[in-house]
């Protein structure tokens, strides 16, 4: 990703003073704002002094608050005092669990294509990464125990899922998570649960895998944040829950390192997570329209098959049928015809062949760089 973004700009300092301009549809960051009350929240933590180093492990209230939501949305009971851990968002969640759960030469087995950012960890943590083909079948990315099994050996440690799936827009059935579930027991694998995008659903329900397989709850932890569902992705807040065990150690790596999310962001965190959900239902209905602009601008060019997203704020479009790699399709757009988007294969080599297009910004800038990406992809031929 850090390369993409490099050739962008290099390719707009090449634009300046000719008038043109790069319209971007790669990036995950919702320009939403963050909804009013959590702000004020914020606002009322600072006014009352809320700026002293924060408990490690979470504050209180927040820990207690992430509880609740647990049980209110997702049907978990997890222990606020030793099976909650408050992080600097879900990225530094995934570093702390791999950090606690790898051994040198371990292996994290990932789906293939996935969110580029998870391989970093994995080998800062010694670890090794084992890659599962997810292929398109029937116009969806397909993960199967079959895939999972082929893939394994004795040296496999975890297993990281993302539901909603990073980038290919899946949300997995309970059935596809039972699969999986048994594939992990069998194994003695742990799972590594990123549900950050779990408020943004079409027509589906976000399940997480421990609700699908309670049998899983002593090899799980799960992983969020408030970045995707209140639009809080400059506030760097997020948690994780598990069995206290592993929690007590991915502290011990918190401890020695980030120390935790501001006091003031945590008062704040909580009253998004405990106060009213009508925001978050908002910002869905808007996504949701923005899938269908999505959908409709890239409907009916030849040699490209838009795949649905289920989940997330990202459209994949499948492009083989214009018989050009997906990167040199992507530098195309960007150079010719100003529009950014990635790769499939950045995201590992079964996404060749695709482009992941983000919906995460709206209005002028969405239909301007549709309007682009459309003309571009007439134009690969």
């Amino acid at each position: 990703m850090n390369a993409i973004l490099a050739e962008v700009r290099a390719c707009q300092a090449s634009l300046q003073g000719t008038g043109k301009d790069l319209v971007s549809l790669m990036r995950g960051e919702p320009d939403l704002a963050t909804p009013a009350h959590i702000v004020e929240a914020c606002t009322r933590a600072l006014s009352k002094g809320r700026t002293a180093y924060p408990d490690n492990r979470g504050e209180a209230g927040f820990r207690e608050a992430v509880a609740v939501k647990l049980q209110r949305d997702n049907g978990l009971t997890f222990d606020p005092a030793t099976e909650v851990l408050a992080t600097t968002g879900a990225t530094f969640g995934i570093h702390a669990a791999l950090t606690a759960l790898l051994n040198e030469g371990d292996e994290v087995m990932l789906p293939d294509p996935v969110y580029d950012a998870y391989q970093s960890p994995i080998r800062l943590a010694g670890g090794r990464v084992k890659l599962v083909p997810a292929p398109i079948v029937d116009g969806r990315f397909s993960l199967t125990e079959e895939a999972l099994e082929a893939a394994w050996s004795p040296a496999v440690k975890v297993l990281i899922l993302n539901t909603p799936w990073n980038p290919v827009g899946n949300v997995f059935t309970r059935a596809e998570l039972a699969a999986i579930a048994a594939f992990c027991e069998r194994r003695n694998v742990t799972l590594l649960s990123d549900e950050i995008y779990e408020a943004i659903t079409y027509g589906c329900e976000h399940v997480s895998p421990l609700a699908a397989a309670p049998s899983l709850r002593n090899r799980t932890v799960l992983v969020n944040s408030l970045s995707k569902t209140y639009a809080m992705t400059g506030w760097r807040v997020g948690y994780c829950a598990g069995p206290a065990p592993l929690i007590q150690s991915m502290f011990m790596v918190l401890a020695q390192s980030s120390r935790g999310p501001a006091t003031f962001i945590q008062d704040a965190s909580a009253a998004a997570l405990a106060g009213p959900q009508e925001c978050v239902a908002e910002m869905r209905a808007e996504y949701t329209r923005r899938r269908a602009q999505v959908l409709s601008a890239l409907e009916g060019i030849p040699g490209v098959t838009m795949l649905p997203p289920e989940g997330g704020f990202f459209a994949m479009a499948d492009v083989r049928g214009l018989k050009l790699p997906s990167n040199e399709i992507r530098q195309r757009l960007m150079r010719e015809h100003g529009v950014v988007v990635v790769h499939g294969s950045a995201y590992g080599a079964g996404g060749e062949g695709t482009l992941r297009v983000s919906f995460a910004s709206g209005g002028d800038i969405l239909a301007r760089g549709l309007a682009r990406l459309r003309e571009g992809l007439l134009a690969c031929k």
